[in-house]
């Protein structure tokens, strides 16, 4: 078998989903009729580690050691016979092949416990809340996590599930310490990786292999691979991309990185890619290369053919996740919390709406990138086309939108697509937490098939979220997150902490938004980021305006994109980070939400000037507000069933219809006048799903009144009609 293109994720990103960056190019690549195939190096070496053959050659290593164990690898070295007797069960078991041997695992006599464990005493009361299959993944999990700590103990210190070697990857402004890591010998989990590799190019013998790298914790092992791949196949070229590339790496100069690349592309691939093509089958010399660093003469060079033009987003093809191990992947719960663990179990087939950030004005992000600034939407059908396209192909129809944030405008029309053509799937996106996610908005997604959403609250502080430029308050998400709640779609909070100027009253402040948040139901899960000034932000490109100043002007010869700043005005952040974060972890689960504050941390913090009841009000004030002629009426559910009666009262008489509606669970009946009756009846086919064209409030009001009907607004804002929201009226 002979490829002209390699594509590779290197170790380690996910263990339960591929990251899907190669599937987008070998979807584009197979719109040219370019021949590729895709590995995830990082499953593949998780594989080879994690079975019985793999924790025999770790026990063998580990016994020929002669540093001194700490008690906990001592116990596992002690239960290694456990350990590789139960290996391929647990591994089986988290992979979806094996449910029955939950029941085992649940009985605590199975897996051999270390050090993990021991946090399962905090946790007793999540248990009965847990079925068996969930209880005992999360059980397996810390099995597995127990021999990650066992790892980076004895053979590998930069060992870790999805961050491997990120320490490095992170304190790379100088190639120093990743060029001299790269001149020892493997280490154990570089052999895993290298003996893979081998048997890739052995079989595949490409022409060009491209490596990804979307994050610092993939960076050096795609350098071990591509120094393999130069010293061992000198006629294959090595390609380099990916987020940590379009972010690190846009003024790199050290020329020893390409000892292990040919060549580094910038920003989307699919342009860069097919051009590499071209030039490594004779088409063309270096001057074809579209946004492609490469070494000339001993000196890094920078080649961009403006002749060449970047594809639009729907030229570039479905994603295809072919040649994936899609039935290996490794589910995992390392967090109860339902919401939370959305990253880690389950298989997710992963899309974009659009391209770029609809937003684009958040002043600590990357938004003078093009990935970020160039904005284009894909239109809905063509969305639900290439999911319908995936589902088959990988017999999965879970979705995760990874958009900076999905645009609302796509979001609605892709969820009216997916109604209208009856997916059955299930969706999560990023989103920002803004206005017109209203309650009906909210019941739109679900029934599409959105289960969760994540989104940037950053730090819950009107005066930053205003400096941040987020376009959002604290009590607008609130209101938001609620709609969401209460439509049955789970909320995650990115937060933000060490914001320029953020004072420690203000980082008290926004931990008990946070408290009040999670107390009073309306945010599930979330998870606290410190503050990091980028090059190409706001706050990095002028950091005066936002009274911080860079630490040195030196620009490193590799990456650049973390500033060290300093904040003379703000607090000590660093000090908060534990308290912050034991904090939340115990809001996930539903501990500790009445306590005080302070309990969170070990040193003296200021009383938070937040009313307790603050969010409970910010809830209570959602008032209504009356819909514009322009909002879209559609009507989600089946035809009533309609029957007239004559209601008495007093000597009166009036003619009446009664509309009885089925839904899934329960059947809804209204009553209202004949005439009315019969109007609603007509008028819920026209806004039926079913119908392609979708009428207004307006056209709406304009069909009651040629029916000769009079007080629309009476009849349209009172209960019977309201009532029908819980059937799928809604208005958007």
């Amino acid at each position: 078998m002979s490829v002209p293109v390699f594509l590779i994720t290197p170790p380690f990103t996910q263990l339960n989903t591929p990251y899907p960056a190669t599937a987008y190019l070998k979807g584009f690549l197979n719109t040219k009729n370019i021949r590729s195939f895709q590995s995830d190096l990082g499953i593949e070496v998780t594989l080879a580690l994690f079975c019985q053959e793999g924790l025999q050659e770790l026990f063998d290593r580990i016994n020929r050691l002669e540093k001194p164990l700490s008690d906990n690898a001592a116990r596992m070295v002690a239960l290694q016979e456990d350990y590789i007797y139960t290996i391929n069960d647990v591994v089986l078991f988290l992979q979806g092949h094996n449910p029955t041997l939950a029941h085992r695992i649940c009985k605590r006599d199975f897996l051999p416990e270390a050090s993990r464990f021991a946090q399962l005493e905090d946790l007793d009361w999540a248990f009965g809340s847990m079925g068996t299959q969930d209880k005992g993944k999360h059980f397996a999990t810390m099995y597995l996590e127990d021999l990650s700590d066992l790892i980076s103990e004895c053979v590998d210190e930069h060992f870790g599930f999805s961050r491997y070697a990120e320490k490095l990857g992170r304190s790379a402004n100088s190639f120093d310490e990743l060029y001299n890591a790269l001149q020892k010998e493997y280490t154990f989990i570089d052999e895993l990786l290298i003996t893979l590799l081998k048997a890739h190019m052995e079989r595949l013998r490409p022409k060009l292999v491209a490596i990804s790298v979307p994050f610092p914790g993939n960076l050096y092992t795609s350098l071990r691979c591509g120094q393999y791949i130069k010293q061992h196949y000198p006629e294959v070229k090595v390609a380099m991309g990916g987020g940590f590339a379009n972010t690190e790496l846009r003024s790199i100069t050290d020329p020893r990185v390409f000892e292990c690349y040919d060549y580094i592309t910038l920003d989307d691939g699919e342009a860069p890619l097919e051009q590499l093509v071209q030039l490594v089958e004779g088409h063309g010399s270096a001057s074809i290369l579209k946004r492609t660093f490469t070494l000339q003469d001993g000196l890094v060079q920078y080649i961009n053919n403006e002749s060449c033009s970047d594809y639009k987003q729907a030229q570039v093809g479905t994603p295809d996740y072919s040649d994936f191990l899609l039935d290996k992947y490794i589910s995992a719960i390392e967090v109860v919390n339902p919401m939370h663990r959305m990253w880690s179990d389950g298989r997710w087939n992963k899309l974009t709406m659009a391209h770029g950030c609809y937003w684009g004005k958040c002043t600590f992000c990357d938004i003078s990138l093009d990935y970020i600034k160039l904005y284009e939407p894909i239109a809905a059908s063509l969305l639900a086309d290439r999911m319908e396209e995936m589902m088959k192909q990988t017999g999965q129809n879970g979705f995760h939108f990874v958009d900076e944030a999905a645009p609302p405008a796509m979001m609605r029309a892709l969820a009216l697509e997916i109604i209208r053509r009856k997916l059955t799937v299930s969706w999560w996106a990023n989103v920002r937490f803004e206005k017109s996610f209203t309650r009906d908005f909210c019941l739109l997604l679900k029934r599409s098939g959105c289960i969760a959403i994540s989104g940037g609250l950053e730090v819950a502080s009107d005066r930053l979220l205003e400096l941040i430029q987020k376009g959002i308050t604290v009590a607008q998400v609130a209101r938001v997150n609620k709609h969401f709640t209460e439509a049955g779609i789970m909320v995650h909070a990115y937060l933000m902490y060490g914001f320029p100027t953020q004072t420690e009253q203000e980082t008290i402040d926004s931990l008990e938004m946070v408290r009040q948040m999670f107390a009073s139901g309306v945010l599930q899960s979330a998870f606290w980021h410190l503050f990091t000034m980028t090059m190409h932000s706001p706050i990095g490109m002028q950091p005066e305006k936002f009274k911080v100043k860079r630490e040195s002007a030196l620009v490193g010869a590799f990456a650049n994109n973390d500033l060290v700043h300093i904040d003379e005005t703000g607090a000590d952040h660093e000090e908060f980070a534990f308290g912050l974060k034991k904090s939340l972890f115990n809001y996930m689960h539903g501990i500790g939400l009445n306590d005080p504050l302070q309990k969170w941390f070990d040193f003296k913090v200021p009383k938070t000037k937040v009313a307790p009841d603050y969010i409970q009000k910010v809830l209570e004030d959602d008032l209504y507000t009356a819909a514009k002629p322009t909002t879209r009426i559609v009507y989600l559910g089946r035809p009533p069933k309609v029957e007239h009666f004559i209601k008495s009262k007093k000597g009166n008489s009036w003619e009446m219809t009664s509309l009885t509606f089925q839904d899934k669970r329960q059947q809804y009946s209204i009553s209202v006048g004949r005439e009315q009756g019969n109007w609603l009846a007509q008028i819920l086919q026209l806004l039926s799903i079913s119908n392609p064209k979708t009428l207004t409030l307006q056209d709406v009001m304009d069909s009651y009144k040629a029916a000769g009907l009079e007080d629309f607004e009476l009849f349209w804002d009172n209960k019977p009609v309201n009532t029908l929201h819980k059937v799928g009226l809604l208005k958007l």
